[in-house]
């Protein structure tokens, strides 16, 4: 098969898959005896990456595959498509969500302990229910209390490829006046 025959096929089921796939779909999207190799796969995905630069979708790589989705620059105006309101979530759940992020695996009263308030059954709720996180299993303490940890929904959704795409706590900036947020007394590991 060409490549450039390989590329829209790619293209095309991207597009109408609507959420990442992984190389082995991709792969497995064509019958054996016209199967290409993980190597032609990968070469045809990033041409077709080249190919889409400057254009109103973009090839991107997250946690759970390959997905094309509209860059940032255009998001003002594809967002008028949609009449309701992304979801807003309070400070809390942010902060909290940010928290497990970045100490996963994490239980219910470390998180307490950082925040320096009780952590109330909604907000976890919300973030397992949004798909962001999970139980990971349980700590070996008194009480064998539940761990969280970020899951592949949550990667997708901040369009990140693993954890190590997260932002340095450092390049966020420093605690202080204009970063009050950030003035978080984190436990050493």
């Amino acid at each position: 098969m060409s490549e450039p025959r390989l590329e829209c096929i790619l293209e095309a089921a991207l597009l109408a898959a609507g959420e990442p796939l992984s190389t082995e779909q991709l792969l497995n999207l064509f019958p054996d005896d016209q199967r290409p190799s993980r190597q032609a796969l990968e070469t045809a995905l990033e041409h077709l990456r080249e190919a889409l630069q400057g254009r109103g979708v973009v090839l991107n790589q997250v946690a759970s595959g390959y997905r094309l989705q509209v860059p940032e620059t255009f998001a003002p105006w594809v967002a008028r498509l949609w009449e309701e309101k992304p979801a807003r979530y309070s400070r809390a759940v942010v902060e909290t969500l940010s928290i497990i992020a970045y100490r996963q695996p994490i239980t219910r009263s470390e998180i307490e302990e950082i925040r320096g308030v009780s952590l109330s059954s909604g907000i976890m709720r919300t973030l397992q229910e949004r798909g962001w996180i999970r139980v990971a299993g349980h700590r070996d303490a008194p009480g064998r209390p539940a761990v969280f940890a970020t899951t592949r929904e949550f990667l997708d959704h901040f369009n990140l490829a693993s954890l190590k795409d997260l932002p340095s706590l450092v390049s966020l900036g420093e605690p202080g006046p204009e970063h009050p947020e950030l003035d978080l007394e984190l436990p050493q590991p």
